[in-house]
């Protein structure tokens, strides 16, 4: 069996508790960046690297490309920022709607962009989060490239909910309460 001896210089790598050295380490969560198709409102597009933690919370969208250049790029001015798996070059979304009923949890919707294009998806059941800086949305191929989508909220001109997929079974009714409680028992 193995001892291990604590010194007096491991107090500044781990804060001291009431029994003695916690050895969890707590860190600030680390920003990472994901691979992003950004789709103009323009029909142009630009992909890179981006950071999905404050999306839709500053007016801008900061963009590393794959060859190392950093763009800011105006949301106002942006469709929709597809999160992919790989960087393809001609990346063009495989399906728009579902072929059937999505067996996916949340709310089955239709979105309408300002330019006319249409796409469908499942959004989270927390109405919250829903619509405050844009929407975040499961794609109809979920074996395909995208693996989800961004839509800020200035890209859309209509927002309609298909179905509610998923929700929790209702707890059966509970038997009623005699309405009199029984004295003697006969």
């Amino acid at each position: 069996m193995a001892t291990i001896t604590y010194t007096l210089s491991f107090r500044n790598t781990f804060p001291v508790s009431r029994r003695g050295f916690e050895l969890v380490k707590k860190r600030n969560a680390s920003t990472t960046h994901k691979k992003a198709v950004i789709f103009m409102l323009d029909r142009t597009r630009a992909q890179g690297y981006l950071n999905p933690s404050g999306l839709g919370q500053e007016a801008t969208v900061e963009l590393l490309s794959s060859d190392g250049e950093y763009r800011t790029l105006d949301l106002s001015k942006i469709k929709s920022i597809h999160f992919v798996r790989e960087l393809i070059d001609n990346f063009e979304p495989e399906r728009k709607a579902f072929l059937s009923r999505p067996k996916l949890d949340g709310l089955w919707v239709r979105l309408r962009f300002r330019d006319d294009d249409v796409l469908e998806g499942i959004v989270s059941n927390d109405l919250l989060d829903l619509l405050v800086n844009g929407v975040r949305l499961t794609p109809p191929d979920l074996h395909g490239n995208s693996l989800w989508v961004f839509i800020p909220r200035t890209a859309l001109a209509e927002m309609k909910v298909l179905g509610v997929v998923g929700v929790a079974r209702r707890q059966p009714a509970r038997a009623a309460a005699p309405s009199q409680p029984k004295l003697f028992t006969e």
